[in-house]
């Protein structure tokens, strides 16, 4: 358990306390709307106002986001906030399922986005390795693609990012991650210890097929095994750092990519 109950002396209702350490409360869904929140909101007015497509009067957006919204059209919902409103909906039903304290120490979330920056890096020394030992030239992709050089390029593939890290995390990680203990661990019965080996096997195959929903991606085997790594690790640390840790690793290694 993640949070505790302490009984006043006069025998009211129990109080919940805040989980006792930083490992436990980082976890948690508050916490993880708290750290995401500021992406979400950058990445919603830089696709409005910002990328160089916006300011031709285009659409640019990341997949992941244009398939939640697609996924919405076939329920008569329209709108493109839907995706961002999605994510905070289901944080905030999740933390009020789990009845959890709505106060958030800032010291929780600063260490979140320090505890980020610090998981992100192993994914750039795997794209190094694989790049070293299996000869793949440039096999460090960021999951945005650039499509206008120089300054502008580098702002799009920016913006591009921070909805990489969260929606592409929403996707693959939360979501798919609720639908396989559905189907394998309560559906199926098997053993917890399968049932996330399949969670992040899985995912990360899925989350590496995804990017060829772009048509100007070609089949790569290296490349494509990079990112099925890639996406399992992400696979691992939502197992045991939640949901705001990982997308916000995901988006710091997009940005740290580009910024290379």
């Amino acid at each position: 358990m993640t949070r505790a109950a302490a009984a006043p002396a006069n025998g009211g209702e129990s109080i919940l306390l805040t989980p006792p350490g930083y490992l436990q409360r980082a976890t948690l869904p508050l916490p993880s709307l708290v750290l995401l929140l500021p992406m979400v909101v950058m990445y919603e007015v830089g696709t409005r106002y910002l990328t160089t497509a916006a300011r031709h009067g285009h659409d640019q957006q990341i997949i992941a986001f244009s398939k939640l919204q697609e996924f919405f059209h076939l329920f008569g919902a329209t709108g493109r906030h839907l995706p961002a409103l999605a994510v905070v909906v289901i944080l905030l039903a999740w933390h009020i399922a789990r009845n959890d304290t709505w106060r958030v120490e800032m010291a929780t979330v600063v260490g979140m986005f320090a505890e980020s920056i610090m998981l992100s890096l192993p994914v750039l020394l795997l794209g190094f390795l694989i790049n070293r030992y299996l000869s793949v030239a440039a096999v460090c992709p960021s999951s945005a693609s650039a499509i206008v050089s120089g300054a502008d390029g580098i702002r799009d593939r920016l913006i591009m990012d921070l909805g990489a890290g969260v929606y592409e995390e929403f996707v693959f990680r939360l979501v798919l991650f609720t639908l396989f203990s559905l189907i394998f661990k309560d559906l199926l019965k098997l053993q917890s210890g399968l049932v996330y080996l399949l969670m992040v096997v899985i995912s990360g195959l899925l989350f590496s097929a995804y990017h060829y929903w772009n048509p100007a991606e070609q089949l790569v085997w290296r490349i494509f095994a990079f990112r099925a790594a890639a996406g399992i690790y992400f696979g691992v640390i939502f197992l045991f750092r939640g949901f705001g840790v990982t997308a916000s690793s995901h988006a710091f290694y997009d940005i740290i990519v580009t910024l290379l």
